[in-house]
């Protein structure tokens, strides 16, 4: 009897000294939070949660923290995870509220209104919720118009992409059919000679303009004043 007594009075003992642990932790980490040192308050949730995984204030005030480090993707499975196992009203408010900004920050419009909702369910009368949720409507609205633009706009590029196919295609057959047949004009050695000798000619003085344009408009050694 004395035995099992002293056993149990060891993990009294040893429970209360994580959990004085745990606390202080949490008020540590709630301090460097306060003064805005986010990543290091993110440091000191986390160690706390490795004495007490199931902690509800460890692990809201991780998802808050996560959160500040723009993490939105991380702190979404935290609070979603929290709105799971957690039943008490208040909180649950509180965590979905967060789960909506988390949704809204990552671009989620459907997700984020949902969990607003939510929010509200728990607590009708949350005023920042409201307006949040009101917002996650619009932003979802002007992303719809959006997305359906961008389809109208494929849709108008393949149209333009065909017309100009077609259209070349029209040009190509008036091309061909206004071609004189093969033997319809004969030309002679000496004249084909003459147009060759012709064709050098203003070959040759086409180079020359075009070497000396080169000229004019080369220029080297600029540097820019970055």
């Amino acid at each position: 009897m004395k035995i099992s007594i002293i056993i149990l009075f060891l993990f009294l003992a040893c429970l209360n000294s994580y959990s004085q642990k745990e606390n202080a932790l949490l008020r540590q980490g709630n301090r460097k939070f306060e003064n805005g040192d986010y990543k290091e308050a993110e440091k000191d949730y986390r160690k706390a949660l490795e004495l007490n995984k199931e902690s509800v204030k460890g692990q809201f005030n991780l998802g808050t923290a996560v959160y500040k480090n723009n993490n939105y993707e991380e702190a979404a499975k935290i609070y979603s995870n929290l709105a799971e196992k957690n039943k008490d009203r208040e909180l649950q408010s509180k965590v979905y509220h967060n789960l909506g900004n988390s949704y809204l920050q990552s671009k989620e419009y459907e997700k984020s209104i949902l969990s607003y909702k939510n929010a509200l369910i728990n607590d009708p009368k949350n005023l920042d919720t409201k307006y949040n949720l009101e917002y996650a409507k619009m932003m979802l609205k002007k992303q719809q118009q959006q997305q359906q633009q961008n389809k109208d706009d494929k849709k108008d590029d393949k149209k333009d992409q065909k017309d100009k196919q077609d259209q070349n295609k029209d040009q190509n057959k008036n091309q061909d059919q206004q071609k004189p047949p093969q033997d319809q004009k004969k030309i002679s050695k000496d004249d084909a000679e003459r147009m060759l000798e012709a064709l050098k000619n203003d070959e040759k003085k086409t180079m020359q303009k075009v070497k000396k344009q080169k000229a004019k408009v080369q220029v080297t050694g600029i540097e820019k004043d970055w």
